[in-house]
């Protein structure tokens, strides 16, 4: 259980997230994954990344019983910061990252998809943003570099979910495969990456991340001053309550 990271190929660094039962992280996984995300990219051996998961979908988000447990702000406060550097380790990494997804990709999954250069799915995956039904806020930052803006505005206000096929044909996901065959597309197509000089790749992503037109650093941290906002009101709270309810 947690982060691990492995060599399944030349230039390719294979970092799998597992942490049962749905993949909803505590903090610390928030910065394990950071953690691992940035030595694979530092690696000079490494010319791409994939970033997959084991288990019944690929992220959940945060762990919302962990923040239930916290009497104080102290979970809240980790899992903010983590989420952030989860999120821009992805983004920042000096190569190339491929997302592997399948089932769910949910809340703080969306912050890494938005944020990878590649999207490989199962045709079982489904992304989206439930945050108004968990008491909480942000990502949308991410959900928008998936599809366009008023979808993304629908999606978010209504937590619903788009498919990987309806990604796929807005372009944000490149190809749809069958579950069982998701992560040897993952690594066929890394391993297409990983065949360009170790060098150049590491200047064609600086390049790319530099013409972009939003700063998703920047744009991702002013949303969770409203995600501090909603905790400090007391919504988030009561609106945690009912969902844990209803799980019940």
């Amino acid at each position: 259980m947690g982060v691990s990271t492995s060599s399944p190929g030349k230039g390719i660094a294979l970092v799998t997230v597992d942490f049962p039962p749905v993949n909803a992280l505590p903090v610390q996984g928030w910065y394990d994954l950071a953690d691992a995300l940035r030595a694979a990219g530092r690696d000079p051996a490494v010319r791409c990344v994939v970033l997959a998961a084991e288990g019944r979908g690929f992220n959940a988000g945060v762990d919302i019983k962990e923040m239930q447990r916290d009497t104080g702000h102290g979970a809240l406060i980790g899992a903010n910061h983590g989420c952030y550097e989860a999120f821009a380790a992805v983004y920042e990494c000096e190569v190339p990252v491929v997302a592997a997804v399948h089932g769910f990709c949910l809340g703080g999954g969306i912050g890494l998809v938005g944020n990878a250069d590649v999207i490989v799915a199962a045709d079982d995956a489904t992304f989206g943003l439930p945050e108004l039904d968990r008491g909480a806020l942000g990502a949308a930052t991410h959900l928008s570099r998936l599809v366009p803006q008023h979808l993304m505005r629908a999606l978010y206000y209504t937590s619903r979910t788009a498919t990987a096929a309806e990604l796929h044909a807005h372009g944000s996901v490149w190809q749809v495969v069958q579950p069982e065959r998701l992560r040897a597309a993952a690594l066929e197509l890394a391993a297409e990456i990983a065949l360009k000089d170790g060098y150049l790749i590491r200047l064609a992503k600086a390049a790319i991340n530099g013409i972009d037109p939003v700063d998703v650093r920047r744009s991702y941290r002013f949303e969770q001053g409203f995600t501090f906002e909603a905790n400090l009101s007391g919504v988030a709270d009561r609106v945690r309550d009912t969902f844990a309810g209803e799980e019940r």
